[in-house]
């Protein structure tokens, strides 16, 4: 609590966080609104995207600032030196951010409250899929931010990843209807499971089951954040 306590007061109500995590996710999908008009089923196709892009710009955005330049301060250190293991410190460190990521997402969901009927939503999916994408786009963002030592090469690295999903992962653009040999690049990257989940959950248009895609979105997290920890282990502590 005192972690994150102080990464609210520190980070996360910054002018430049807010804008580039939720402002920039809103205007790119306002965009697609002009394109293909805002009635109902036209919003209830975009909503998924509009969340999941809302909450991968929101966290990895985040930790892209918090964990490079508290590294780049020595402040990072210190937290090191806490009498807590490993995993509990980065967890503490990045639950700000998920919070962060959720909070992104009702932003879109309130938007689509007023212009849409979601009565045929189905909540009991969309809330763990918002969490889980959170997570596993949080860790995204640790894992580049350990990776790195300039807050500007975070940025830079961050959205190599980013940019990408936006296209591949089937927020705006269905995987099925991508070019044959992009497809496999698609499932190999975590958002997809999570917008698929969204899909179904918003829209019934899902390509695989929910349970598989809450599986492969739980694993990425896991993978992400061992890999993480290793990077830690390996470039800081060792």
């Amino acid at each position: 609590m005192c972690i994150l306590k102080k990464d609210v007061r520190a980070y996360y109500l910054k002018p430049p966080n807010i804008s580039w995590g939720l402002l920039f996710p809103l205007v790119w999908t306002g965009m697609f609104f002009v394109k293909f008009g805002t009635g109902s089923e036209s919003i209830l196709s975009l909503l998924p995207g509009m969340v999941s892009i809302s909450i991968l710009f929101g966290t990895t955005s985040m930790l892209a600032v918090t964990v490079t330049f508290e590294r780049k301060a020595k402040a990072f250190e210190r937290l090191l030196l806490a009498p807590v293991p490993l995993g509990l410190l980065m967890l503490a460190k990045t639950g700000g951010a998920i919070l962060f990521g959720i909070v992104n997402a009702v932003v879109p969901l309130l938007v689509g409250f007023f212009l849409a009927d979601l009565s045929s939503v189905v909540w009991g999916a969309v809330v763990p899929a918002v969490v889980m994408i959170a997570i596993v786009s949080t860790f995204l963002g640790l894992f580049i931010a350990v990776s790195v030592s300039e807050v500007f090469e975070a940025q830079t690295f961050s959205n190599f990843f980013r940019f990408p999903m936006m296209f591949l992962c089937g927020l705006f653009f269905p995987v099925e209807e991508l070019p044959v040999f992009l497809q496999p690049f698609s499932f190999v990257l975590p958002l997809t499971y999570g917008v698929d989940i969204l899909h179904g959950a918003i829209a019934g248009k899902n390509m695989m089951s929910l349970s598989f895609d809450f599986l492969m979105i739980l694993l990425f997290a896991l993978l992400l954040f061992l890999f993480t920890l290793r990077n830690i282990h390996r470039k800081w502590i060792t």
